[in-house]
């Protein structure tokens, strides 16, 4: 099902949302068969319900949609989107008293609960169209549909059908589409370029590493967006248990999302000049696998000792950064399923993220709150500068003791942002665990709404 809006159609179903509190005076207002109808079904307008009224002749003339209370409501988002699928097959038109970014959010909701991933096999998802509310900017809520939608199906293709060389031809599509101009640095090509970080974790695999670099806009402040794209991470020759090794199809989740991203700013053309940059590899075991112990040279010149291959991310990570800040872009963020550190300190719903740029946090602060895209600020603490240095080269992959592993990681990756750039790092989870409303199980873009939302505020728009 498309995740877009239905057509303006005059047979469209009302469908009211209900606050609990407000259910009652609703009722009063309502036909007798109608107020019976209500009671008798055992609705409560609690968050998720829905209910179809039929009329005289049984057929449906409209619907509820439960929105509970400010408390039920503040445990989570998207509630119409929990009632959507309980509708059944129908175009519906929304009333009700809500309006502003309450409504923007039940409205993109209720598209993003759309998403169904049915490449392998049919999917069922929601058969109820939602008709644009009044008051909604509906091609901007539509373009972040479809950007969401990108994430996605990137991230839940399985590396087979989603290894370096799919994900670059992704990002030719993508570019394709919107006029970018759209460039790909592969193999022995990346120690040629220096990008020797990128080659040394992606050249064990059967595809070849490679760095792709896509730019769009003319004019405007440069924005660069930096995502990691590791396809598959089995951990290098630190191998993962296979229990942790499951979801690494997801480890690209990084690239995946500013992709997604980018497709926003694109479709809603955005007066800024875009540079996105993807290191795109498979951390595979080989023989040509680089080892524990290895000392790297990263493109900035900085020295690596290798004390984990599984901590590949922030390598092939520096030398894009690397490269980007050499630019001197007005903002660079990267975005990066890059440590369980993170996953644990905030869970899977909330986007930590590193800044010391007092606007672009207050202008991510607010934007997250307004789209429903949470986000939760972390330290780029700098007295932990010296748990990833290890005396024998510059910096260490993976510091020993198990403190701070995402804010260590973070601090890796400044030091190749470039000592006067503006720059704030994600480090996503890019999963969903369980289904929720407007969020089904499985990959799930997180932060680029909020990022999206935060870029008049950062660059002056």
């Amino acid at each position: 099902m498309p995740m877009t809006f239905a057509a303006n159609d005059a047979a469209a179903l009302p469908l009211t949302l209900l606050d609990s509190e407000a259910l009652e005076s609703w009722l009063e207002d309502q036909p007798e068969r109608v107020a019976r109808w209500v009671r008798g079904s055992g609705f409560e307008a609690k968050l998720g319900q829905a209910l179809v009224i039929p009329g005289e002749n049984g057929a449906p003339v409209a619907a509820l949609a439960g929105y509970g209370d400010a408390k039920a409501r503040a445990r989570g988002r998207f509630h119409l989107a929990g009632a959507a699928g309980k509708l059944p097959e129908g175009v519906f038109r929304l009333e009700g008293d809500l309006d502003g970014a309450a409504l923007e959010q039940e409205a993109l909701g209720w598209l993003l609960g759309e998403y169904t991933f049915d490449r392998y096999a049919k999917a069922n998802g929601n058969k109820a169209q939602l008709v644009a509310p009044a008051g909604v900017d509906a091609a901007r809520l539509e373009a972040i549909a479809a950007g969401e939608k990108l994430t996605r199906d990137l991230i839940n293709t399985p590396a087979s059908d989603m290894g370096p060389v799919a994900l670059e031809a992704a990002c030719v599509d993508l570019a394709g589409q919107f006029g970018a101009e759209i460039n790909a640095i592969r193999g022995e090509g990346l120690l040629e370029q220096n990008f020797p970080m990128i080659h040394a974790v992606g050249r064990a695999s059967a595809q070849a590493p490679r760095l792709i670099d896509m730019t769009w806009g003319a004019a405007g402040p440069k924005l660069t967006l930096v995502g990691k794209g590791v396809c598959f991470d089995t951990g290098g020759l630190n191998l993962k248990p296979g229990s942790s090794m499951g979801l690494m199809k997801k480890d690209m989740g990084g690239a995946a999302t500013v992709m997604g991203l980018a497709r926003m700013i694109m479709a809603l053309k955005l007066p800024l000049q875009l540079r996105v940059l993807i290191p795109a590899v498979e951390n595979a075991v080989s023989g040509d696998s680089f080892r524990p112990g290895d000392i790297l040279t990263s493109r900035k010149g900085l020295t690596v000792e290798i004390n984990n291959t599984d901590a590949e991310g922030r390598l092939v990570l520096a030398d894009a950064l690397a490269l980007g800040a050499e630019a001197e872009p007005d903002l660079m963020i990267s975005m990066a399923t890059l440590t369980g550190a993170a996953r644990v300190a905030v869970g899977p719903d909330l986007s930590p993220y590193f800044s010391d740029d007092a606007g672009v946090v207050s202008a991510l602060e607010d934007g997250a709150a307004r789209v429903a895209d949470p986000v939760w600020r972390m330290p780029f603490w700098t007295p932990y500068e010296k748990m990833i240095e290890p005396g024998i080269a510059d910096l260490d992959n993976a510091p020993k003791g198990g403190f701070a592993g995402s804010i260590t990681a973070a601090l890796f990756l400044r030091r190749f942002a470039g000592e006067t750039t503006r720059y704030t790092h994600f480090d996503i989870f890019g999963w969903n665990p369980t289904a929720a409303p407007g969020r089904p199980k499985g990959g799930v873009g997180m932060g680029a709404r909020a990022v999206l939302e935060a870029l008049p505020g950062m660059l002056g728009l």
